[in-house]
């Protein structure tokens, strides 16, 4: 049943995208953000509105929207997380504090 207005973003799969999509919505190792984005691409494509993918998968239509443009423009790496605008880690990855070897001077 379409409801909703007809929105511009068809989804067509091959047959590898729609094999990604199903394991990453089967899998248990991985975030619930991302099996989320990996099912609304899939009901899309099966022909489902906008506005019955977002009741389906419990987000707004403007999210679903979000996420099937992306995986269109993208493709599968679209349905990642971008670089938060968070705070840095202190210690950057390869130095010696972020390895533990912090290194003690004993005063004598």
């Amino acid at each position: 049943m379409a409801r909703g207005r007809k929105s511009p973003f068809m989804v067509n799969l091959n047959h590898e995208e729609k094999e990604r999509l199903e394991y990453l919505l089967r899998s248990t190792a991985i975030r619930a953000g991302l099996a989320r984005r990996a099912r609304m691409v899939l009901l899309r494509a099966e022909g489902l509105s906008l506005t019955d993918i977002a009741e389906r998968v419990g987000v707004g239509r403007r999210i679903v929207r979000k996420w099937i443009k992306r995986f269109l423009e993208t493709g599968l790496k679209g349905l990642g997380d971008k670089p938060g605008r968070g705070r840095k880690p202190v210690f950057p990855p390869g130095s010696s504090h972020a390895s533990g070897q912090i290194s003690l001077r004993t005063t004598g």
